[in-house]
């Protein structure tokens, strides 16, 4: 694909930077978002583990 420097501010190497740096924004937000889920799921499944060993002892 060409394009032509004087149409586009960015030019193909800016607008490329741009797009990576979006994405690693995105994969950044999405791998907290799976961290924080892991933490809460280890938090009620430590709690819930407690209740039963009450129960059973």
């Amino acid at each position: 694909m060409y394009r032509d420097p004087e149409t586009d501010a960015d030019g193909p190497a800016g607008e490329h930077g741009q797009t990576m740096v979006e994405y690693a924004a995105v994969l950044a937000v999405i791998t907290i978002a799976i961290l924080l889920t892991i933490q809460r799921i280890g938090d009620s499944s430590g709690a819930l583990f407690m209740k039963v060993v009450k129960i059973l002892s």
